[in-house]
């Protein structure tokens, strides 16, 4: 590390980029991100690294282009390969970080990324699918889509199939969102519920709807990134292109009237008054994000970017806690929650505000440097 990158980081640097030289200085090789030990292909990685390649386009600063590329380097041998990727798996995060490859691919014309996004996109050609049509979140959860897998799997499968195949999979893409939003919308208050089994077998699910228990802040929040990024690629020309837009306005009218007072969210996103519950900064970071870019891309009404700025406002006085060395640290983070296995997670409410909130995550850091850089903040 050079001097210069131990210099205290300027607080007249916008945020967009003193986050991003936080999460360098912290952490030099991306894999390291949330504490990991080990390298690994990771859809956390993927997030932050989404942020930096936006980062990247926007300042031109090389340092961003690199970080990830590096990242990508160490993951994948010299004939095309991830290393420990296993197809078996059907694990829907494995899509999420190859998105890194398409503009790795464009800029360096690597053959090897171009063989890893061929791959990977093949993993959903056998994955297994709910008896309706919708991607499993992983072999082991079977008959399950969980909230988190459209965000992981379609802003991915969009661009392929736009990119490479004359967009033959978009009705498969909208199908996805079309089960989703079919069921696991409550009807009671709009917003989402992080899984559905269509079997109803799971001992968390709804035995008349197969839902999981709790509406999770993050959770609407990989819903409405999932919806902007695929809009992203999806042609305005398609029957579904209004389809999907139609959801995003309806998710972010919802999620609206769910924010505190000061413009945040909550943890247990519909019931705030609930003891133990807390604003949240992952979720508060990636609705920020959705409100922004919707607005800018045009899927969403001019307000919502109003809404973003002040909600942003708001996310840098509750969460954000600068030191001395001018590191961005981010606080009240939700820790990774998950449903079914072993031990068993129930998915109950309790469950998400039992889990003890952290420092620094890394769905934390990627919402609020995607949301600081489309806000160009």
């Amino acid at each position: 590390m050079t001097a210069q990158d131990q210099a205290v980081i300027s607080d007249q640097l916008k945020w967009s980029e003193r986050i991003a030289v936080s999460i360098m200085n912290k952490y030099p090789k991306a894999w390291q991100l949330d504490g990991n030990e080990k390298p690994k292909w990771d859809y956390k990685m993927g997030f932050v690294l989404s942020g930096f390649e936006k980062l990247y386009q926007k300042t031109n600063d090389k340092k961003y282009f690199n970080y990830t590329k590096a990242y990508v380097d160490e993951m994948i041998d010299s004939t095309g390969n991830i290393k420990k990727y296993d197809l078996k798996e059907y694990n829907i995060d494995y899509l999420n970080p190859t998105k890194l490859l398409f503009n790795l691919y464009d800029v360096t014309k690597d053959s090897r990324y171009f063989q890893i996004i061929g791959k990977v996109r093949n993993q959903l050609e056998t994955h297994p699918r709910t008896a309706s049509g919708g991607f499993w979140h992983k072999q082991i959860y079977p008959n399950q889509m969980w909230i988190d897998g459209l965000y992981m799997a379609e802003p991915f499968y969009t661009q392929f199939t736009v990119k490479y195949e004359k967009g033959k999979s978009l009705d498969d893409v909208a199908r996805q969102f079309e089960l989703v939003h079919d069921h696991m919308i409550d009807p009671k208050t709009g917003l989402v519920y992080q899984a559905w089994d269509e079997s109803k077998e799971i001992a968390w699910a709804d035995k008349q709807t197969g839902t999981s228990p709790t509406i999770w802040g993050r959770g609407i929040g990989w819903y409405m990134i999932a919806l902007v990024e695929t809009l992203d690629y999806f042609p305005k020309s398609h029957p579904k292109y209004k389809v999907l837009v139609g959801y995003l306005n309806e998710i972010a009218k919802n999620v609206n009237q769910y924010k505190s007072e000061s413009g945040l969210w909550y943890q247990v996103a519909d019931k705030p008054e609930k003891f133990g519950n807390y604003v949240e900064s992952s979720a508060s970071g990636m609705i920020i994000y959705a409100f922004a870019k919707g607005a800018d891309k045009g899927y969403l009404p001019s307000s919502y970017k109003t809404t973003a700025k002040k909600s942003f406002d708001s996310f840098v006085k509750e969460f954000v806690k600068v030191d001395k060395k001018g590191e961005v640290n981010i606080l009240n983070s939700s820790s990774n929650v998950g449903l079914g296995g072993k031990p068993f997670r129930d998915g109950t409410n309790d469950y998400y505000l039992t889990a003890k909130p952290k420092e620094n995550g890394a769905i934390a850091y990627g919402a609020f440097l995607l949301s600081a850089v489309e806000l160009n903040k």
